[in-house]
């Protein structure tokens, strides 16, 4: 809440030049705040030499760190299979786990997904805490983020991670509301600082151009959404043993005018990219639309996934879901060849992590280059067609 000391505003009209918004107006030498308009930046805080006006945040309370505990893994999961993420969070999670000397609890939303359980613990999961509802069968954000900040204050985990997913970046920003802590989204490193105890999270910022660590201090629990394929997940061990918690959220009181009519599949896509062994990426050195079905043909010739740049996405040579980088997807293939795409650090941060890396290129000084395990430099449209003629 902002809120105007009328006994110290002098009405010098510093603050109303400060406001990006037009929310402020002076009436009879004292600034008025239009609340509908305000975004709480901070801005006329700060521009003010008098003091006259201060943001009160409700729900800062000194937290007792010592009632927080264990590490929380949301396990997406779609018709009774768990995303791959999971599994990397909880690779990643088992780790973090044991510097903090603590459990790792993999948190199951769902209707009949009980089975699933085994899974979640046979991939390094200490517990499953299981709410199976007819409500969750779909998903819909206002019964997932009831759910999950529901059990949330009922046992306090110290840190929530999930998948950087359309389903996780949907509702998690939800919970973190209601829980009055902070989040870090699409993440690609956590670590524990042995110092504080505070769950390091590092992101791409500024496009990709520099690594952002964020840190939560002051709320708990600290919670991240973090990229698919960035981080390794556990051997599978059928033997391993866990407990599986059973909860029951109470949805009576829910109001939600939203309902689920049917998933559509974009059928666009040979192959699974984010799950594809092999992709063919193509970029801007293609020129124009009729000369990325070379992309296509190579893929097919190697039973590939089709990937490609921003820069023909947004030339409408492929469809978003093909996007690798920074705005796209990130992937992690065993090999990964990239036609005629120079190598901007925001393409990079999508499939540098890829096993071996081929670079077709005209250009010897493309960055792609630095990152290339094998480099071809030439016209793709030379090289390409002799590789397809002899995959065939």
């Amino acid at each position: 809440m902002i809120e105007v000391i009328r006994d110290k505003c002098v009405g010098c009209e510093l603050c109303l030049k400060a406001c990006a918004f037009d929310a402020i107006a002076i009436n009879d030498k004292i600034a008025e705040i239009d609340l509908d308009k305000c975004t709480l930046c901070g801005a006329c805080v700060s521009a003010c030499p008098f003091d006259a006006i201060i943001i009160r945040k409700f729900g800062q309370q000194a937290i007792d760190r010592s009632q927080y505990k264990d590490i929380w893994v949301f396990a997406e999961q779609k018709n009774n299979e768990i995303a791959p993420v999971v599994f990397e969070l909880l690779g990643k999670g088992s780790e973090l786990a044991e510097q903090r000397e603590c459990d790792l609890i993999a948190v199951l939303l769902g209707h009949n997904v009980e089975a699933l359980s085994k899974d979640l613990i046979a991939y390094g999961a200490d517990k499953v805490i299981l709410v199976d509802d007819p409500r969750l069968k779909y998903f819909l954000d206002l019964p997932y983020s009831k759910a999950l900040t529901e059990l949330a204050k009922k046992y306090k985990p110290e840190i929530i991670l999930s998948g950087a997913s359309v389903l996780g970046r949907s509702f998690i920003p939800r919970v973190a509301v209601e829980l009055h802590t902070g989040l870090t989204a699409d993440c690609t490193g956590l670590e524990i600082d042995p110092d504080t105890n505070n769950l390091m999270q590092t992101r791409p910022a500024f496009g990709g151009n520099i690594l952002a660590t964020i840190v939560t201090p002051n709320h708990l629990p600290q919670m991240a959404t973090v990229r698919h394929k960035v981080m390794d997940p556990l051997e599978k061990e059928n033997s391993r043993e866990g407990t599986v918690i059973k909860e029951d959220i109470d949805f009576s009181d829910l109001k939600d005018d939203t309902k689920f009519l049917e998933f559509v599949k974009d059928e666009s896509q040979m192959v699974n990219l984010t799950e594809a062994d092999l992709v063919v990426a193509g970029g801007r050195g293609l020129k124009n639309k009729d000369n990325f079905v070379i992309i296509e043909d190579l893929a097919k010739a190697i039973n590939g996934a089709v990937g490609a740049s921003r820069a023909s996405v947004d030339s409408d040579w492929a469809s978003y879901p093909h996007q690798v980088g920074q705005t796209g997807k990130t992937i992690k293939p065993k090999i990964y060849i990239a036609v005629g795409i120079s190598g901007a650090i925001q393409h990079l941060a999508g499939m540098q992590s890829s096993d071996y890396i081929i670079a077709i290129n005209k250009d010897p000084d493309a960055p792609i280059f630095k990152v290339a395990d094998l480099g071809l430099v030439g016209d793709l449209f030379e090289i390409v067609p002799k590789i397809i003629k002899k995959m065939k």
